[in-house]
């Protein structure tokens, strides 16, 4: 699959978001921050998935016969689903 570079961007913000967790964690910082911290991250993989998932929802569309969609269809809605 070909992935956009603003999702790959956003991923890599995420992990970023994840080192900086992880320095909170070694400076000691109060549980109530690093939580915080942590679900700005989960928040933002969260949203990657959905962007992948809706990319090959569309290269899907674009690229196979419409019998085949169908099940990549299905296939990417019970991933975006099960991403919750």
């Amino acid at each position: 699959m070909k992935c956009n570079r603003n999702t790959i961007n956003r991923l890599k913000r995420a992990q970023g978001q994840m080192n900086g967790t992880l320095k909170m964690m070694e400076e000691n910082r109060s549980c109530e921050d690093i939580v915080i911290q942590l679900r700005a991250t989960r928040a933002s993989i969260d949203k990657v998935i959905a962007l992948i998932t809706t990319d090959n929802l569309i290269q899907s569309i674009e690229e196979v016969q419409p019998l085949q969609s169908s099940n990549r269809i299905d296939q990417a809605i019970k991933l975006l689903v099960s991403s919750k």
